[in-house]
Protein backbone atom coordinates (compact mmCIF):
# COMPACT_ATOMS: atom_id res chain seq x y z
CA UNK A 1 0.00 0.00 0.00
CA UNK A 2 3.18 2.30 0.65
CA UNK A 3 4.66 1.28 -2.74
CA UNK A 4 1.54 2.74 -4.28
CA UNK A 5 0.75 5.43 -2.40
CA UNK A 6 3.92 6.46 -3.27
CA UNK A 7 3.76 6.02 -6.83
CA UNK A 8 0.41 7.73 -6.96
CA UNK A 9 1.92 10.63 -5.21
CA UNK A 10 4.76 10.25 -7.69
CA UNK A 11 2.84 10.61 -10.80
CA UNK A 12 0.37 13.57 -8.98
CA UNK A 13 3.74 15.50 -8.62
CA UNK A 14 4.65 14.24 -12.48
CA UNK A 15 1.16 15.89 -13.27
CA UNK A 16 1.24 18.69 -11.48
CA UNK A 17 4.73 19.33 -12.87
CA UNK A 18 3.74 19.70 -15.90
CA UNK A 19 0.49 21.62 -15.85
CA UNK A 20 2.53 24.15 -14.46
CA UNK A 21 4.95 23.99 -17.19
CA UNK A 22 1.93 24.79 -19.56
CA UNK A 23 1.05 27.18 -17.57
CA UNK A 24 4.03 28.99 -17.89
CA UNK A 25 3.91 28.33 -21.40
CA UNK A 26 0.46 29.50 -22.03
CA UNK A 27 1.13 33.29 -21.60
CA UNK A 28 -1.76 35.59 -21.73
CA UNK A 29 -1.07 38.17 -24.57
CA UNK A 30 -4.28 40.15 -23.65
CA UNK A 31 -3.17 43.32 -22.72
CA UNK A 32 -0.04 45.29 -23.78
CA UNK A 33 2.54 46.47 -20.74
CA UNK A 34 6.62 46.89 -20.70
CA UNK A 35 8.49 44.43 -19.77
CA UNK A 36 6.02 41.81 -21.02
CA UNK A 37 8.78 39.17 -21.53
CA UNK A 38 10.50 39.59 -18.23
CA UNK A 39 10.89 35.91 -16.88
CA UNK A 40 8.69 34.60 -20.05
CA UNK A 41 11.85 33.70 -21.75
CA UNK A 42 14.19 30.70 -20.58
CA UNK A 43 17.14 29.06 -23.13
CA UNK A 44 16.34 25.34 -23.21
CA UNK A 45 12.76 25.46 -24.73
CA UNK A 46 11.03 26.21 -21.62
CA UNK A 47 9.42 28.98 -19.42
CA UNK A 48 9.98 27.90 -16.43
CA UNK A 49 13.21 28.30 -13.75
CA UNK A 50 14.13 24.60 -14.67
CA UNK A 51 14.06 22.92 -17.75
CA UNK A 52 11.59 20.35 -17.75
CA UNK A 53 12.69 16.62 -17.11
CA UNK A 54 16.19 18.05 -15.53
CA UNK A 55 16.88 19.70 -12.10
CA UNK A 56 19.41 22.19 -13.87
CA UNK A 57 18.32 25.90 -13.76
CA UNK A 58 17.47 27.23 -17.37
CA UNK A 59 19.52 30.27 -18.00
CA UNK A 60 17.04 33.42 -18.28
CA UNK A 61 17.37 35.11 -21.64
CA UNK A 62 16.72 38.97 -22.09
CA UNK A 63 14.32 39.47 -25.11
CA UNK A 64 15.06 42.81 -25.79
CA UNK A 65 18.70 42.91 -25.25
CA UNK A 66 18.64 40.12 -27.73
CA UNK A 67 16.41 42.51 -30.07
CA UNK A 68 19.09 45.35 -29.66
CA UNK A 69 22.07 43.51 -30.78
CA UNK A 70 20.33 42.20 -33.85
CA UNK A 71 19.26 45.58 -34.56
CA UNK A 72 22.45 47.39 -33.97
CA UNK A 73 24.42 44.80 -35.93
CA UNK A 74 22.25 45.65 -39.31
CA UNK A 75 22.71 49.85 -38.45
CA UNK A 76 26.15 49.47 -38.41
CA UNK A 77 26.23 48.30 -41.76
CA UNK A 78 23.06 49.97 -43.08
CA UNK A 79 22.09 53.21 -41.24
CA UNK A 80 19.12 53.39 -43.58
CA UNK A 81 17.29 50.28 -41.98
CA UNK A 82 15.64 52.79 -39.45
CA UNK A 83 13.76 54.29 -42.15
CA UNK A 84 12.94 50.58 -43.43
CA UNK A 85 11.86 49.56 -39.99
CA UNK A 86 9.45 52.64 -39.52
CA UNK A 87 7.85 52.72 -42.56
CA UNK A 88 7.44 48.53 -41.97
CA UNK A 89 5.78 49.26 -38.44
CA UNK A 90 3.44 51.72 -40.16
CA UNK A 91 1.89 50.10 -43.10
CA UNK A 92 2.08 47.13 -40.62
CA UNK A 93 -0.18 48.73 -37.96
CA UNK A 94 -2.06 50.87 -40.35
CA UNK A 95 -3.92 48.21 -41.86
CA UNK A 96 -4.89 45.59 -39.00
CA UNK A 97 -3.62 46.51 -36.28
CA UNK A 98 0.19 45.83 -35.44
CA UNK A 99 -0.16 42.17 -35.84
CA UNK A 100 2.73 41.86 -38.21
CA UNK A 101 0.17 40.59 -41.14
CA UNK A 102 2.60 42.61 -43.21
CA UNK A 103 5.32 40.06 -42.98
CA UNK A 104 2.94 36.81 -43.99
CA UNK A 105 4.04 35.70 -47.80
CA UNK A 106 1.18 34.99 -50.48
CA UNK A 107 0.27 35.57 -53.81
CA UNK A 108 -2.33 38.02 -52.19
CA UNK A 109 -0.96 38.85 -48.71
CA UNK A 110 -0.22 42.51 -48.02
CA UNK A 111 3.02 42.25 -49.03
CA UNK A 112 1.95 42.24 -52.73
CA UNK A 113 -0.09 45.62 -52.27
CA UNK A 114 1.44 48.51 -54.61
CA UNK A 115 2.70 50.97 -51.71
CA UNK A 116 4.32 47.75 -49.44
CA UNK A 117 6.21 46.56 -52.79
CA UNK A 118 9.32 48.72 -51.45
CA UNK A 119 9.37 47.98 -47.94
CA UNK A 120 12.46 46.37 -46.85
CA UNK A 121 12.94 44.78 -43.16
CA UNK A 122 11.63 41.57 -43.58
CA UNK A 123 14.58 39.74 -43.51
CA UNK A 124 15.79 41.17 -40.04
CA UNK A 125 13.20 41.05 -38.13
CA UNK A 126 13.52 36.96 -39.76
CA UNK A 127 16.48 36.98 -38.01
CA UNK A 128 15.73 38.24 -34.72
CA UNK A 129 12.46 35.95 -34.68
CA UNK A 130 15.06 32.55 -35.39
CA UNK A 131 17.28 33.89 -32.72
CA UNK A 132 14.92 34.12 -30.26
CA UNK A 133 13.43 30.72 -31.38
CA UNK A 134 16.69 29.54 -31.07
CA UNK A 135 16.78 30.26 -27.36
CA UNK A 136 12.82 30.12 -26.09
CA UNK A 137 10.45 28.61 -29.12
CA UNK A 138 7.18 30.17 -29.34
CA UNK A 139 7.40 32.70 -27.14
CA UNK A 140 8.04 36.36 -28.58
CA UNK A 141 5.79 37.03 -31.42
CA UNK A 142 6.45 38.71 -34.82
CA UNK A 143 4.24 41.61 -34.09
CA UNK A 144 6.38 42.27 -31.01
CA UNK A 145 9.45 42.43 -32.47
CA UNK A 146 9.12 44.77 -35.20
CA UNK A 147 8.01 47.39 -32.49
CA UNK A 148 10.82 46.30 -30.23
CA UNK A 149 12.99 46.75 -33.72
CA UNK A 150 11.86 50.03 -34.87
CA UNK A 151 12.33 51.54 -31.50
CA UNK A 152 16.27 50.61 -31.02
CA UNK A 153 17.03 51.75 -34.63
CA UNK A 154 15.22 55.20 -33.76
CA UNK A 155 17.20 55.53 -30.66
CA UNK A 156 20.48 54.34 -32.10
CA UNK A 157 19.93 56.76 -35.81
CA UNK A 158 18.98 59.74 -32.99
CA UNK A 159 22.65 58.99 -31.25
CA UNK A 160 20.44 57.77 -28.19
CA UNK A 161 18.51 60.93 -27.87
CA UNK A 162 15.24 59.44 -28.93
CA UNK A 163 14.31 56.89 -25.84
CA UNK A 164 10.63 55.41 -25.07
CA UNK A 165 9.24 51.92 -23.42
CA UNK A 166 7.71 49.49 -26.21
CA UNK A 167 5.12 47.45 -24.37
CA UNK A 168 4.64 44.03 -25.52
CA UNK A 169 2.58 41.37 -25.36
CA UNK A 170 1.24 41.49 -28.79
CA UNK A 171 -0.16 38.47 -30.47
CA UNK A 172 0.32 37.60 -34.98
CA UNK A 173 -2.34 37.87 -37.23
CA UNK A 174 -3.60 35.16 -38.93
CA UNK A 175 -4.58 36.85 -42.14
CA UNK A 176 -3.20 39.09 -44.86
CA UNK A 177 -5.08 40.18 -48.07
CA UNK A 178 -3.75 42.86 -50.50
CA UNK A 179 -7.19 43.66 -50.56
CA UNK A 180 -7.04 45.47 -46.68
CA UNK A 181 -4.15 47.81 -47.34
CA UNK A 182 -5.52 51.30 -47.66
CA UNK A 183 -2.43 53.84 -46.60
CA UNK A 184 -2.64 57.02 -46.68
CA UNK A 185 -1.32 58.80 -50.18
CA UNK A 186 1.57 61.07 -50.12
CA UNK A 187 -0.43 63.71 -51.98
CA UNK A 188 -4.27 64.00 -49.58
CA UNK A 189 -4.72 66.72 -48.33
CA UNK A 190 -4.63 67.45 -44.12
CA UNK A 191 -7.84 66.75 -43.67
CA UNK A 192 -8.09 63.76 -45.39
CA UNK A 193 -4.69 62.82 -43.42
CA UNK A 194 -6.88 63.57 -39.99
CA UNK A 195 -9.52 61.84 -40.48
CA UNK A 196 -7.68 59.00 -41.57
CA UNK A 197 -5.40 58.82 -38.48
CA UNK A 198 -8.74 59.43 -36.29
CA UNK A 199 -10.05 56.18 -37.52
CA UNK A 200 -6.87 54.15 -36.37
CA UNK A 201 -7.69 56.60 -32.90
CA UNK A 202 -4.95 58.84 -33.48
CA UNK A 203 -5.22 62.55 -32.68
CA UNK A 204 -4.23 65.51 -35.37
CA UNK A 205 -1.04 66.27 -32.90
CA UNK A 206 -0.04 62.58 -32.96
CA UNK A 207 -0.05 62.25 -36.46
CA UNK A 208 2.37 65.55 -36.49
CA UNK A 209 4.48 63.42 -34.63
CA UNK A 210 4.46 60.66 -36.62
CA UNK A 211 5.00 62.51 -39.49
CA UNK A 212 8.28 63.56 -37.95
CA UNK A 213 9.62 59.84 -38.91
CA UNK A 214 10.29 61.38 -42.97
CA UNK A 215 13.31 62.49 -41.02
CA UNK A 216 15.00 59.68 -42.31
CA UNK A 217 12.95 58.88 -45.11
CA UNK A 218 13.33 58.70 -48.75
CA UNK A 219 10.73 59.49 -51.83
CA UNK A 220 10.66 58.51 -55.37
CA UNK A 221 10.34 61.93 -57.61
CA UNK A 222 6.90 60.07 -58.74
CA UNK A 223 5.60 60.97 -56.16
CA UNK A 224 6.09 64.69 -56.19
CA UNK A 225 7.18 64.92 -59.69
CA UNK A 226 3.75 66.90 -60.38
CA UNK A 227 4.97 69.81 -57.46
CA UNK A 228 7.59 70.72 -59.98
CA UNK A 229 6.18 70.49 -63.16
CA UNK A 230 2.40 70.52 -63.19
CA UNK A 231 0.73 71.09 -59.92
CA UNK A 232 -2.99 70.97 -59.87
CA UNK A 233 -3.02 71.05 -63.50
CA UNK A 234 -1.26 74.46 -63.12
CA UNK A 235 1.88 74.07 -65.86
CA UNK A 236 3.69 75.66 -63.22
CA UNK A 237 5.51 74.38 -60.04
CA UNK A 238 3.62 73.97 -56.78
CA UNK A 239 4.24 77.83 -55.12
CA UNK A 240 4.41 76.43 -51.56
CA UNK A 241 7.71 75.16 -52.69
CA UNK A 242 11.22 76.66 -51.94
CA UNK A 243 11.86 78.19 -55.85
CA UNK A 244 15.70 77.02 -55.01
CA UNK A 245 14.83 73.45 -54.17
CA UNK A 246 12.00 73.11 -56.67
CA UNK A 247 15.39 73.65 -59.10
CA UNK A 248 17.15 71.55 -57.15
CA UNK A 249 14.56 68.80 -57.55
CA UNK A 250 14.13 68.82 -61.74
CA UNK A 251 18.36 67.84 -61.88
CA UNK A 252 17.29 64.68 -59.79
CA UNK A 253 13.68 64.60 -61.25
CA UNK A 254 13.37 65.35 -64.71
CA UNK A 255 10.34 66.21 -66.03
CA UNK A 256 9.56 63.27 -68.65
CA UNK A 257 11.68 61.03 -66.20
CA UNK A 258 9.93 57.43 -64.91
CA UNK A 259 10.19 59.28 -61.72
CA UNK A 260 12.04 56.27 -60.57
CA UNK A 261 14.98 58.38 -58.67
CA UNK A 262 14.50 58.93 -54.93
CA UNK A 263 15.01 62.03 -52.70
CA UNK A 264 15.46 62.73 -49.08
CA UNK A 265 12.34 63.75 -47.17
CA UNK A 266 14.56 65.65 -44.84
CA UNK A 267 16.08 68.40 -46.89
CA UNK A 268 18.41 69.25 -44.00
CA UNK A 269 22.25 69.26 -44.27
CA UNK A 270 23.56 66.06 -42.93
CA UNK A 271 20.41 65.63 -41.11
CA UNK A 272 18.67 62.64 -43.65
CA UNK A 273 19.73 60.14 -41.60
CA UNK A 274 19.32 61.48 -38.08
CA UNK A 275 16.04 61.06 -36.44
CA UNK A 276 15.88 65.24 -35.04
CA UNK A 277 13.20 67.68 -35.56
CA UNK A 278 15.01 68.87 -38.88
CA UNK A 279 12.35 67.84 -40.68
CA UNK A 280 9.86 70.13 -39.29
CA UNK A 281 12.74 73.34 -39.38
CA UNK A 282 12.43 72.33 -43.19
CA UNK A 283 8.98 72.59 -43.38
CA UNK A 284 9.40 76.06 -42.26
CA UNK A 285 11.31 77.08 -45.39
CA UNK A 286 8.96 75.74 -48.09
CA UNK A 287 11.41 72.79 -48.53
CA UNK A 288 8.61 69.96 -47.54
CA UNK A 289 8.77 67.16 -50.53
CA UNK A 290 5.35 65.53 -50.04
CA UNK A 291 2.61 67.66 -50.37
CA UNK A 292 1.31 66.28 -47.34
CA UNK A 293 4.36 67.60 -45.14
CA UNK A 294 4.48 71.07 -46.49
CA UNK A 295 0.78 71.37 -45.62
CA UNK A 296 1.58 70.22 -42.18
CA UNK A 297 2.96 73.94 -42.18
CA UNK A 298 0.15 75.41 -43.98
CA UNK A 299 -2.67 73.83 -42.49
CA UNK A 300 -4.60 76.17 -39.03
CA UNK A 301 -4.81 72.97 -37.55
CA UNK A 302 -1.49 71.84 -37.59
CA UNK A 303 0.99 74.87 -38.19
CA UNK A 304 0.84 75.29 -34.20
CA UNK A 305 2.31 72.11 -33.36
CA UNK A 306 4.89 72.27 -36.47
CA UNK A 307 6.12 75.36 -35.15
CA UNK A 308 6.52 74.05 -31.71
CA UNK A 309 8.64 71.54 -32.32
CA UNK A 310 10.89 73.72 -34.46
CA UNK A 311 11.23 76.37 -31.32
CA UNK A 312 11.05 73.70 -28.88
CA UNK A 313 7.53 74.76 -27.30
CA UNK A 314 7.22 71.18 -27.57
CA UNK A 315 10.37 68.41 -27.25
CA UNK A 316 9.79 65.77 -30.47
CA UNK A 317 12.64 63.40 -29.14
CA UNK A 318 9.76 62.71 -26.05
CA UNK A 319 6.99 63.57 -28.45
CA UNK A 320 7.92 61.05 -31.42
CA UNK A 321 8.54 58.38 -28.86
CA UNK A 322 4.90 59.04 -27.37
CA UNK A 323 3.15 59.15 -30.31
CA UNK A 324 5.01 55.37 -31.68
CA UNK A 325 3.77 54.46 -28.36
CA UNK A 326 0.26 55.18 -29.34
CA UNK A 327 0.23 53.53 -32.89
CA UNK A 328 1.98 50.11 -31.85
CA UNK A 329 -0.93 50.01 -29.27
CA UNK A 330 -3.72 49.44 -32.32
CA UNK A 331 -4.53 46.36 -31.70
CA UNK A 332 -7.20 44.05 -33.33
CA UNK A 333 -6.09 40.58 -33.39
CA UNK A 334 -6.38 40.31 -29.55
CA UNK A 335 -6.61 36.98 -28.29
CA UNK A 336 -6.95 35.44 -31.88
CA UNK A 337 -3.92 35.28 -33.28
CA UNK A 338 -1.04 33.30 -32.30
CA UNK A 339 2.79 33.01 -32.15
CA UNK A 340 4.25 32.41 -35.46
CA UNK A 341 7.38 29.81 -35.74
CA UNK A 342 8.00 31.80 -38.75
CA UNK A 343 7.54 35.17 -38.95
CA UNK A 344 6.94 34.89 -43.29
CA UNK A 345 3.87 32.18 -42.33
CA UNK A 346 1.21 31.11 -39.95
CA UNK A 347 1.84 27.94 -37.88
Amino acid sequence: MKIASCNRAAVMAKILGLLFVMSLAGHSYAALQNGFYAKKCFSGGSSGGLLFGSTSPATPVDVEQTVRNKVTEAFKSDSTIVAALLRLQFHDCFVTGCDASILLEGPSSERTAPPNLSVRGYDLIETIKQALEAKCPGVVSCADIIAMATRDAVNLASNGVVKYNVQTGRKDGLISLASNVDLPSPSISVDQSIAAFAKKGISPDDMVYLLGGHTVGIAHCALFQDRLYNFQNSGKPDPTMNQTLVEKLKVECPQGSSGGSTVNLDQGPGSSLIVDKSYYQQLLLKSGILQIDQELFLHARTNATVVALTNGAEDFNVKFGEAMVKLGAIIITGARGQIRNTCSKVN
